[in-house]
């Protein structure tokens, strides 16, 4: 369940730069494109991503991290659960002073414990700054090679197919991805 928790916070940061970007293009062709005619184009980053071996190496680190992560927390989470069986069964023997200065220690680590899952595993913890520090370089690749599809084909905006923003219907004619997957050298060149 945790693993599925970090899959979905990494899909987020990948589709929240993929947002960001298609923002700051959208207004730079606006820029450079205004009056002038328009063109419109998409990409489809996802059957790219899938296909750069860069990213297939990001993501293979992005798992170990997670899973060694993940491995430590269950180990510390097991830990407790020890200490905390090991209390209930002296807990008979003990006195009410001994039995409260126990459960407070139990208390104190159960709560160290979920303050460092969050600064590792929360919103913008470890998980997620390392995620994307390891993916910058390769979304970076796909940003310059959309630039220079964009600038050679004077193509005004180019969208992300599998972003969050709605694409109800897209013309293949103006499906660009092979053209940066070219770029990227990740196909020949037709």
């Amino acid at each position: 369940m945790q693993n599925q928790k970090i899959k979905n916070k990494n899909m987020q940061v990948v589709k929240e730069i993929k947002v960001r970007f298609i923002l700051l293009t959208l207004f730079i062709f606006t820029l450079v494109g205004s009056g002038f005619s328009q063109k419109f184009g998409y990409i489809d980053s996802e059957y790219i991503l899938a296909k750069m071996p860069e990213y297939t190496k990001a993501n293979q680190q992005m798992n170990e991290l997670t899973e060694k992560w993940t491995k430590d927390f269950q180990t510390k989470y097991n830990d407790l659960d020890k200490a905390k069986q090991k209390y209930q069964q002296e807990e008979i023997l003990l006195t009410p002073e001994l039995k409260k200065e126990k459960l407070s220690e139990l208390n104190l680590k159960e709560e160290e414990l979920k303050d460092l899952n969050n600064k590792v595993f929360g919103i913008n913890g470890a998980l997620f700054q390392k995620k994307k520090e390891i993916l910058k370089p390769v979304l970076d690749q796909i940003y310059q090679s959309v630039e220079k599809v964009a600038r050679k084909y004077k193509i005004s905006f180019i969208f992300d197919k599998a972003s969050d923003l709605s694409m109800f219907y897209a013309d293949p004619r103006h499906d660009y991805t092979d053209f940066v997957m070219e770029d990227l050298g990740l196909i020949k060149k037709k």
